[in-house]
């Protein structure tokens, strides 16, 4: 029987009805001792009697009450009253995980933030002896503090005297539930539960993963038109890879999702203390800042009149080159347009420069503040750039001839991260005053350098090699803009500073 606005529990006085499921109904309330807003979750009267569902509602009591956790629901207090077992818990302004998926994946950071959150509570959890045994995104909440964790009305105390036989006690009451059967919401249950075999944190572990990939993907990691053909899907088949369902989703969470999901909890990770030694290092390794020793406005006057200058004739440069390559076109295709509005919150950086992949599908620029800048991607066919991980502090960025890498400059490197993310790799230390990089067909990288002239180096790595030599009359040099066509490459040299370019390996 549900509970009316104003009845009283003990001090609680009910407000209103926020939600119900198969282990009870949740109530808003207030605390009429210490004047606050409360959640008080009620055990149904017709099951109050039934010994085993007491036995598990006293359990989750004694659960909650012994974790203490940023990202766990506390619980305040228990009470019994004509008849009616309560708890009362924090009461969470915010939204279900649930709820908030059904407008679609998270953007990679906000899941990789909330996935080490969650692992971070089930690590704690499970150190005190406690299984959650039903993780699913309706079980967390998002709250202004990032994902609490509650409802551990299915938790199994690994303590003596614990109820055996809970494996058969009906949950929810909502489809695609394992009412009568299974303990537990079938998505996310491992394949030892719907065995009926006894869960550990293992257990727990492989609800995770599929909250981790639905978190980044939108999709359920398993799926069926009934609950036989969902069992199938859990025990014998695998989710889609991460990459290939969400390209900006890190590539090495793939791999901790995976592992997750191993059919044998042996070959999963062991402990969530392991899961978030590796979420914290995806995020770490994407999140570390390299700031740059010299950028533009820490060099002199005159120095960045002769940058400016070079900037200037490399513009001059790939401009004939452009014109070569269109003079020879036989039929020119439909002009293209297009615009784009940089939210105030990214704003170009004052040295931003953008490069489009020569398939035309995918630009990127540098983006942000200047203590806080690095590269976005974007679909041309999109609306939305996201930030590539990794990136911070990156300028003059530039696309593989496949279009699958993108390189840029970042604390004195060359380096280059795949489109679809991971963790950037350095090609080579950058000549002081890089000034702009291609990528050759052939797997080369070309840059220049401020005063030295134009650079090689191979896309795999190593030395840069020496490949102009850059005369000068009076004063130093810089040559950007570097614009690799099929055509040969013809020599050009602006009256003053006159960086000659020779003809490169693949030219005809």
């Amino acid at each position: 029987m549900s509970l009316q606005p104003s009845t009283r529990l003990g001090p609680y006085e009910i407000i209103s009805s926020i939600g119900a499921g198969g282990m009870g109904e949740v109530y808003r309330a207030r605390d009429t001792r210490l004047d606050r807003i409360v959640a008080v979750k009620v055990l149904p009267e017709h099951l109050s009697s039934n010994p085993q569902l007491r036995q598990r509602f006293d359990r989750e009591a004694k659960a909650v009450s012994s974790l203490s956790h940023p990202h766990i629901c506390p619980l305040y207090d228990v009470g019994h009253q004509d008849g009616i077992d309560f708890l009362v818990m924090e009461h969470l302004e915010g939204e279900t995980l649930a709820s908030r998926l059904k407008k679609g994946p998270l953007p990679p950071e906000r899941a990789l933030e909330y996935a080490i959150q969650i692992a971070d509570a089930l690590e704690t959890a499970h150190r005190h002896g406690v299984i959650h045994r039903d993780l699913k995104p309706g079980n967390i909440m998002l709250v202004k503090t990032g994902a609490k964790l509650l409802d551990f009305g299915l938790a199994k105390v690994r303590a003596a005297g614990a109820v055996a036989g809970m494996t058969v006690m009906p949950t929810q009451t909502t489809p695609l539930t394992g009412e009568g059967t299974i303990l537990g919401t079938l998505q996310y249950m491992a394949p030892e539960q719907l065995e009926g075999a006894d869960a550990d944190a293992r257990t727990d572990i492989f609800a995770l993963g599929a909250v981790i990939y639905e978190m980044a993907t939108g999709r359920k990691a398993f799926a069926g038109k009934s609950q036989a053909s969902l069992i199938s899907a859990i025990m014998s088949s695998e989710p889609p890879a991460l990459s290939t369902v969400q390209a900006m989703a890190p590539l090495a969470l793939d791999h901790v999702v995976k592992t997750c999901l191993a059919k044998d909890p042996d070959a999963r990770w062991q402990t969530a203390h392991d899961v978030l030694i590796e979420l914290k290092w995806i995020a770490e390794k994407g999140s570390s800042t390299e700031s740059s020793d010299r950028t533009l406005q820490s060099v002199n006057p005159r120095e960045r009149f002769v940058w400016a200058a070079g900037v200037l004739a490399g513009a001059l440069i790939t401009g004939l080159i452009v014109w070569c390559v269109m003079d020879k076109r036989p039929t020119p295709k439909p002009l293209a347009r297009l615009s784009i509005t940089v939210p105030t919150t990214q704003p170009l950086a004052a040295w931003s420069t953008m490069a489009l992949s020569l398939d035309g599908t995918r630009l990127v620029y540098t983006a942000g503040f200047e203590d806080d800048s690095r590269l976005y991607l974007r679909p041309i066919d999109g609306f939305e750039a996201t930030p590539m991980r990794g990136t911070e502090g990156a300028f003059w960025p530039f696309f593989s001839p496949d279009g699958q890498w993108v390189g840029f400059f970042a604390a004195d490197k060359l380096k280059k991260v795949r489109v679809t993310g991971g963790v950037p790799q350095t090609i080579c230390e950058a000549l002081t005053g890089a000034s702009g990089a291609d990528w050759a067909p052939d797997d080369n990288i070309f840059f220049g350098a401020y005063g030295t002239g134009l650079w090689r180096v191979t896309a795999s790595g190593g030395k840069p090699q020496a490949a102009t030599t850059l005369t000068k009359k009076r004063g130093n040099s810089a040559i950007s803009g570097r614009t690799f066509c099929p055509g040969p490459m013809r020599s050009f040299s602006p009256s003053r500073h006159r960086p000659r370019i020779s003809a490169s390996p693949w030219s005809r």
